[in-house]
């Protein structure tokens, strides 16, 4: 293993520690399980994939609304409830 140092905010240090103690693990295993998660979601796929990825499937859902591009903000408000 690589021995690395982080910096956390105090807020992230007890969240992280508090988590940690309930799953019964080590802060840093936590933080490895992290990393291995977003290494393997693709959230560092390179730009041109994810322009692909997007582009793939736009329009293969349907809300079932006729005035959604006209209207869009209202129902943003709608499903955020602000």
């Amino acid at each position: 293993m690589v021995r690395t140092q982080i910096q956390l905010t105090e807020e992230q240090a007890k969240a992280l520690k508090k988590m940690a103690a309930s799953r019964h693990l080590s802060s840093a295993e936590l933080i490895r399980r992290a990393v291995d998660s977003m290494i393997k979601s693709g959230s560092a796929a390179d730009p041109e994939e994810r322009r692909k990825r997007a582009i793939d499937i736009a329009g293969k859902f349907s809300s079932g609304k006729r005035d959604v591009s006209r209207i869009h903000d209202k129902y943003l408000t709608e499903a955020f409830g602000k």
